[in-house]
């Protein structure tokens, strides 16, 4: 459990960290940061879906059920019909 919250708190200071230098250079370097930051989030959406389809491509299709089980035909008879007390 103290080494998922270290962890956690790994993960929460660097992600503060990033977002400050991330601050900085959009400050200090707008158009090549904005450039970067759209190339990088096209090229990792191109990504997935290049995974997805590479997936999908060299998956084979599973292999048909043949063996399903006799399922015992529904009953057409009535309950008993119970008397008032």
């Amino acid at each position: 459990m103290a080494n998922d919250r270290a962890i956690g708190g790994g993960i929460f200071a660097g992600s503060v960290i990033g977002i400050i230098v991330y601050g900085l250079l959009i400050f200090y370097f707008p158009l090549i940061v904005l450039e970067i930051t759209a190339f990088v989030a096209v090229l990792v959406l191109l990504a997935i879906l290049a995974w997805i389809g590479y997936t999908m491509a060299t998956t084979p299709p599973p292999e048909p059920i043949t063996d399903i089980p006799e399922q015992p035909a529904a009953s057409t008879e009535k309950p008993p019909e119970t008397k008032p007390s």
